[in-house]
C-alpha cells in the first residue's frame, strides 16, 4: 500500500524557525518531524510519495530513496495551490486502490494509523476538539460514515474534526474542490463532496500532535517523553 505525505508548505506560522529549514525538518529531541511520521507508518505501507516544495532539497538529501525498507519517491509542487492540487500531482503514481494520505507537520499515534488501514475502506481520522471552529468539522451519519466536512465554520455542528490522515482511493480525483478565496484548493472539500456518493468512515484518533507554531515543538517534546 502507498502513502502520500504532503510536505511542500512554507511553514509561515513557524517563522523564524522555517526561514532556512522546511517545517518537516524541524527537530524534536534531535530528530526531524517527518522522521517521526515515517516511523509511525503501518507495516502495510511499502512505498511513500512525498510532495516537496519549499526547501525540498533538504528533505530529499536527508531521506534519500528509502526509509526502513520503504521506497520513497518525490513529487515537486512548484506553485502554492493547496493540498488537493498537491495530491493531484501524485495521481499517475498512485494507480487504483486505497492509499494513506498524511500531512508532514502532524504527529499521530501509530495505532490510530494502523486502525485506519485495517478499516479496509475510505476513512478519515477524527479528533474531539475544544475549538472545532478552527478546523474542518466533521458531521457523521448514524453508521459513522461522513455526512459532511465543513471547513472552519463559525457555528460548528460537531466537536469532531478531521485531524489530517485519510485513507482514499482514485475516486477522490473525480471530485475537484472549488477554488478557495485565497486561490488554493483543499482536500477536505473534495472528501466532503465524495462522501455524498461513497462511504467514507470516521475513525477516532488515540492522540494527535499538530505542529503549527514554535511553541508546539516544546509541547511535543514533553508529550513524546512519556511515549515508548
Amino acid at each position: 500500500m502507498k502513502a502520500v505525505i504532503l510536505a511542500a508548505g512554507e511553514g509561515v506560522r513557524m517563522q523564524p524557525l522555517t526561514l532556512k529549514t522546511p517545517k518537516p525538518m524541524l527537530k524534536i529531541h534531535g530528530k526531524p518531524l517527518l522522521e517521526y511520521l515515517l516511523e509511525s507508518l503501518p507495516k502495510e505501507i511499502d512505498e511513500i510519495i512525498v510532495v516537496v516544495g519549499y526547501l525540498g532539497d533538504q528533505i530529499k538529501k536527508h531521506f534519500g530513496g528509502d526509509f526502513q525498507g520503504k521506497k520513497i519517491r518525490y513529487v515537486e509542487q512548484k506553485e502554492k495551490l493547496g493540498t488537493w492540487k498537491a495530491l493531484e500531482l501524485c495521481k499517475s503514481l498512485l494507480g487504483k486502490g486505497n492509499f494513506l494520505l498524511l500531512y508532514a507537520d502532524d504527529l499521530h499515534s501509530p495505532l490510530s494509523l494502523q486502525r485506519c488501514i485495517k478499516r479496509g475502506s475510505m476513512c478519515v481520522l477524527l479528533e474531539k476538539a475544544p475549538n472545532p471552529e478552527r478546523f474542518g468539522v466533521v458531521i457523521l451519519n448514524p453508521d459513522k460514515s461522513v455526512k459532511e466536512i465543513e471547513e472552519k465554520p463559525k457555528h460548528p455542528k460537531s466537536n469532531l474534526i478531521s485531524c489530517g490522515p485519510y485513507v482514499l482511493n482514485e475516486k477522490i480525483f473525480d471530485y475537484p474542490p472549488e477554488k478557495h478565496e485565497n486561490g488554493e484548493y483543499y482536500i477536505p472539500e473534495s472528501v466532503s463532496q465524495m462522501a455524498k456518493d461513497y462511504k467514507v468512515y470516521g475513525v477516532e484518533s488515540d492522540w494527535w500532535l499538530p505542529i503549527g507554531y514554535p511553541e508546539d515543538l516544546k509541547s511535543a517534546e514533553e508529550f513524546l517523553k512519556e511515549k515508548p
